[in-house]
């Protein structure tokens, strides 16, 4: 059952507090002075605290509430905070909220807003207290993938590349093609290394050709070999990449841009592990796993005539897709953290724009920004100025990352005179997502 902690050294206050918020079906402990507060809050099961900001010691000046907001922050920064005020502190309060209160009431309090702010609260601290244990939950399984399986270095922390993780790591031992696709420089060959790794040939070769950059005529033979005379130039005998890879994985990148020639070819060695070199009419027989990746839609290629159907099924036995950067803004920040050189750390204006850029060109793009990046920074630190990118204005507000909070949301509405668009601006949100905090926080126009 949640507990709510009132702390103040006015007896009829605490007993006023007390009867209201049991009517209310509401546990709540009382606490006369801060140092005994303070004692209850860290000895745990405490969700919400009401505090008073004027105590005996301090009957004036209010400095003693302050010093106990910030107490409680520092024990725990997530716990809500209710201010009870008197008129003469009514600006402090409204600093500490700005410094991270959940809400403030003046005396004498409203009690349905009291009560409707605490119930508010209360769910709010549930949903957080939820959000928290799944998090855990999913870092642990994180941990034992990690520990289990050899994800080759990879960076992330969302759950949208957990998912795809974890499939990698499941199909890896099973001896048939994987497609990965995604965009271009999102980590497809990142994904292929982890499918090598932990498959039963991960002692053999991991041999990587990237089929859009060889040349069309020589296409063939640098797949599977050739013999002396092939081709001009031709004056010995040279194994190909097939070859190569036997006992182990062959990964071909841009699979899309084989041509139709070396699409017959390929298919002929996934349905019979048999090939003959460039020149020779010697089969020859291998016992390679084939990883590709493609950036392209393999299906419209298809219909287009370009790309084999029967070859894709060949191919995309099991499907890996690999999420744009933008998707799982989660992973942002500790990919831009790996790739920072030591003793050089970002501002806060700086993981504010990376947050807010798109990422076209997804982990490649920010690997390249942040290494620019780092050799503009002054004394370690890279500004947001540093990182060169064409939109590195962030959006307003944006937080790194905090949901707005009740007093956030209510204030946001004053300062905008109610309109709840600029409202919206001014929290980075959109008119949508302000109108579901401001019903799910209990706030009218």
């Amino acid at each position: 059952m949640q507990t709510v902690l009132v702390i103040d050294d006015n007896e009829g206050i605490r007993t006023a507090l007390e009867v209201l918020l049991s009517l209310q079906d509401i546990q709540t402990v009382m606490a006369a002075s801060p140092d005994a507060g303070l004692e209850m809050i860290r000895n745990g099961g405490i969700d919400v605290v009401i505090q008073d900001m004027n105590f005996s010691r301090d009957t004036t000046s209010g400095e003693e509430g302050i010093e106990l907001f910030h107490e409680i922050r520092n024990i725990d920064a997530d716990l809500p905070v209710i201010l009870l005020t008197a008129w003469t502190h009514l600006e402090q309060a409204v600093d500490l909220v700005r410094s991270g209160a959940a809400d403030y009431l003046e005396k004498p309090w409203d009690d349905t807003k009291l009560i409707t702010s605490v119930r508010n609260l209360l769910r709010l601290r549930q949903l957080s207290n939820e959000k928290r244990h799944f998090e855990d939950a999913r870092a642990k399984e994180r941990q034992q993938l990690a520990e289990e399986f050899d994800i080759c270095g990879l960076i992330y922390k969302s759950d949208l590349m957990h998912r795809v993780v974890m499939m990698a790591t499941q199909v890896s031992h099973a001896d048939v093609p994987v497609l990965i696709t995604g965009p271009n420089g999102s980590g497809k060959e990142k994904l292929a290394e982890i499918v090598q790794a932990n498959s039963a040939c991960a002692d053999g070769p991991f041999i990587r050709v990237n089929v859009g950059a060889l040349p069309a005529e020589l296409m063939e033979s640098e797949l599977f070999g050739a013999e002396p005379g092939a081709y001009t130039g031709a004056t010995k005998s040279r194994k190909g990449r097939f070859e190569a890879a036997d006992g182990g994985t062959l990964f071909l990148d841009e699979i899309g841009n084989l041509p139709l020639s070396g699409q017959v070819k390929l298919l002929r060695v996934l349905q019979t592990g048999e090939f003959e070199r460039l020149g020779s009419t010697e089969t020859r027989r291998v016992n390679t796993r084939i990883v590709s990746a493609t950036n392209a839609n393999l299906l419209d290629a298809v219909s287009n005539g370009t790309f084999r159907e029967d070859l894709l099924y060949r191919l995309n036995v099991i499907e890996l897709r690999v999420p744009l950067l933008r998707d799982r803004q989660e992973d942002i920040l500790p990919i831009a953290d790996h790739f920072l050189a030591d003793g050089v750390q970002l501002s806060d204006g700086a993981k504010k724009a990376l947050l807010a850029h798109p990422w076209p060109g997804n982990v490649r793009e920010l690997q390249n920004c942040i290494q620019r990046a780092t050799l503009m920074a002054r004394d370690g630190v890279i500004e947001l100025q540093d990182l060169g990118l064409e939109q590195a204005e962030p959006v307003p507000n944006y937080s790194i990352p905090r949901e707005p909070t009740k007093a956030d949301v209510i204030r946001a509405l004053e300062n905008a005179n109610g309109v709840v668009a600029r409202a919206a601006r001014s929290l980075g949100l959109s008119r949508q997502a302000l109108y579901r905090r401001m019903e799910k926080f209990g706030i009218s126009k």
